[in-house]
């Protein structure tokens, strides 16, 4: 499978696909051509077999698409079968939503455990999810290695708490804390930073364009 120099617009492409295409095999889609799932997500079908070529051969000439085996393939690609692990830092209002509603096990993940401060919430559970004390964290990331930590603590906790697990070999970093994490000091984990507001921001743009 190729994996080199692909475009980061394709790699986050990827979800939207899979996404899609589950939808599909839902409704009891069994097959469906390039021009017919570029008209369903409001893209072209030269850009779907381009960013799909990119991994390799998927579709068949005259027949399109098995949606099923599709699915399987760019699961295969996102790494949603290799049995990730993801710890969440800071069990407060966010940590909390997260844990309560975020998919993480249909997206290939398993929540193991949560860290906190607050002794209110150490020692008790989360939807299912034991919240240890923040001081245990590298003496449990020693014992039982997790793949992404997601950092939900305050802003002002969160580079140290960054360097903490990288530290501890984490692979990734999910983070929420809206504070730009320096990726160049930390080149053994990757870091996916989350910023709302630059989602809001782009509404408001787009809303206010409109509005002209």
């Amino acid at each position: 499978m190729k994996k080199e120099k692909i475009s980061s617009a394709v790699i986050r492409r990827l979800p939207r696909y899979y996404r899609h295409l589950d939808e599909l095999l839902r409704g009891g889609t069994v097959r469906i051509s390039s021009n017919s799932l570029a008209k369903s997500m409001g893209l072209t079908a030269s850009q779907i077999r381009q960013d799909l070529s990119c991994f390799g051969e998927f579709g068949q000439q005259g027949y399109g698409y098995n949606v099923e085996r599709l699915r399987a393939e760019i699961a295969e690609i996102l790494g949603m079968n290799r049995g990730h692990t993801v710890a969440i830092l800071g069990a407060g209002n966010l940590g909390r939503a997260l844990m309560e509603n975020f998919p993480f096990a249909f997206n290939g993940f398993h929540l193991v455990a949560s860290f906190d401060v607050d002794s209110k919430l150490v020692g008790t559970e989360i939807s299912g999810t034991p919240v240890y004390h923040a001081d245990t964290l590298e003496e449990y990331l020693k014992r039982e290695p997790v793949s992404v930590c997601v950092l939900t603590v305050p802003a002002r906790e969160a580079e140290k708490t960054a360097r903490r697990v990288a530290a501890c070999g984490v692979l990734g970093i999910w983070n929420f804390t809206n504070v730009e994490l320096p990726q160049q000091d930390m080149p053994d984990v990757q870091i996916e930073d989350v910023h709302f507001a630059d989602s809001l921001l782009t509404l408001s743009y787009m809303i206010s364009e409109e509005a002209l």
